[in-house]
């Protein structure tokens, strides 16, 4: 499997996964948003889902595996190409290009390695429940995820946890979107315009969604107790 990796260590191979565990990502992301969205169609909504998902067994913990696996592929392949083009100019210039480099692209790395962060505290919280314990609920013998939202994001330390992660996801999508539209030979006078405002658009509808979830028990957008 050696030509693997040496396609992987190529430039073309480096962008190529980038694209490719990208696209995996962000539609991941979409489907995440989506079905944790019937939170507000209240209790035995979400519950049903979440069931749904957790009478998967065993394919659902592959599926968690295999969409982490697919993450750490993407920040490793990125703190690789990003040392690569640094090794390709040892010596900085006089004065940074950063005049035409939006924030969203200059923080890629760091938002990179925050979302990554992020995912495996979300994990530990409401896949695992080992932080935040105390706001773990059962109905049955499933958890009561409609109760751990409340209870969760009743608390403001966990509020803006998750607000912030969502502002960080917001950043490295902007900008992801427009570096994959790049890959795909997208990159035009024409096009470039839509498509920026293409990927702000989706970037913050996904965020935004997120956001709103987190702060709903805050603007009573949720009622509190189990039906």
């Amino acid at each position: 499997m050696s030509w693997v990796h040496d396609f992987w260590r190529s430039s073309i191979g480096g962008k190529t996964t980038m694209a490719v565990t990208g696209v995996l990502l962000f539609l991941f992301v979409i489907a995440h948003l989506l079905g944790n969205l019937q939170i507000f169609a209240g209790p035995k909504a979400i519950n049903d889902y979440a069931k749904t998902l957790h009478d998967l067994g065993p394919l659902l913990w592959v599926a968690r595996i295999g969409l982490l696996a697919i993450f750490v592929l993407h920040v490793l392949t990125a703190i690789r190409l990003s040392r690569a083009n640094k090794a390709a100019r040892p010596v900085a210039y006089a004065k940074e290009a950063t005049v035409q480099a939006s924030f969203a692209s200059r923080s890629m790395l760091l938002s990179g390695l925050s979302l990554l962060a992020f995912v495996v505290y979300h994990l530990l919280h409401f896949t695992v429940g080992a932080v935040h314990a105390e706001d773990v609920a059962l109905k049955g013998a499933n958890f009561d995820v409609y109760a751990m939202v409340v209870a969760s994001f009743s608390r403001l330390p966990v509020v803006i946890a998750y607000v912030g992660s969502q502002l960080m996801l917001f950043l490295h999508l902007q900008h992801g979107l427009q570096s994959f539209a790049q890959t795909l030979g997208l990159s035009h006078a024409r096009y470039t315009p839509m498509i920026r405002s293409l990927s702000f658009f989706l970037a913050a509808a996904i965020a935004g969604g997120n956001i709103l979830i987190a702060l709903a028990p805050t603007l009573g957008l949720l009622q509190k107790g189990a039906a």
